[in-house]
């Protein structure tokens, strides 16, 4: 089973970002349901555009080292069989 077209392996590997994206996640529900600092927009909207950019460059990350982890074992399987 293949997961945004990454293998389970792979999937393992990236649980190390998958975490921390998880906790980005539950604090813009969190702050969007319970606002902790106000109502104010200015605030809001800095805080918001903080944690959603974060969570966002987060998962580019993610997702581009998922691909990159598949391509080194790719290359490095087709090594191994030539031998």
């Amino acid at each position: 089973m293949a997961l945004f077209g990454f293998e389970k392996d792979t999937l393992l590997d990236l649980t190390v970002n998958v975490i921390p994206l998880g906790i980005l996640f539950f604090f813009i529900v969190a702050f969007a349901a319970f606002p902790a600092f106000g109502t104010d927009p200015v605030f809001s909207g800095m805080q918001f555009a903080l944690i959603i950019s974060m969570f966002l460059l987060l998962a580019v990350l993610t997702y581009y080292a998922g691909k990159a982890v598949e391509n080194a074992e790719k290359e490095n399987g087709e090594l191994g069989h030539e031998d």
